[in-house]
């Protein structure tokens, strides 16, 4: 039986980011028991050229959030990337995770071959459906997520690899 463009997406993206969104309350309270600005953790990076943990949530909820509305041929919501603190990420993460289970499967499977195009500085890109989901909006996400995470666990977060995958 094949896999639908929808179970291939959404299911996905929500459940991951519900992952991320338990690794943050953990960051939160890490940060208050061990007396922590939150700022140090939220501008953390692995190195001095990569983004800040709040830049890296920021992407991967812009990513989903456009492959949802992209697939299902509707405006995506904009999001003002002023985050500042954990309970502003957790509320970005609850708006982005409300958008995408608002979309049903009947408005993003078939996409398999629609024509998608993102904007960039150079020059668009332009994908199928199908291929945008697997090559593009999948490997995005993960790097983002995953960029996250260990920003966090380099801060010295008490976090494994289950709390990354979620329980099953």
């Amino acid at each position: 039986m094949a896999i639908s463009m929808y179970q291939a997406s959404i299911p996905v993206f929500v459940r991951t980011f519900g992952n991320l969104s338990a690794i943050l309350k953990k960051a939160a309270a890490y940060a208050e028991a061990r007396k922590i600005e939150p700022r140090v953790l939220l501008d953390a990076r692995l190195a001095p050229d990569m983004l800040s943990l709040t830049r890296q949530v920021q992407i991967a909820s812009d990513t989903i959030k456009g492959c949802g509305a992209r697939l299902a041929a509707i405006d995506a919501p904009k999001y003002e990337d002023k985050e500042a603190s954990f309970d502003e990420l957790q509320a970005r993460i609850a708006k982005t995770i409300e958008f995408l289970n608002s979309l049903r499967p009947e408005q993003i499977d078939g996409s398999e071959d629609r024509e998608i195009t993102i904007p960039t500085r150079d020059q668009p890109l332009k994908f199928k459906g199908q291929a945008y989901l697997l090559y593009f909006v999948l490997p995005n996400f993960f790097f983002h997520v995953t960029t996250a995470y260990a920003i966090l666990r380099h801060n010295g977060l008490d976090i494994g690899k289950m709390d990354f995958l979620g329980k099953p």
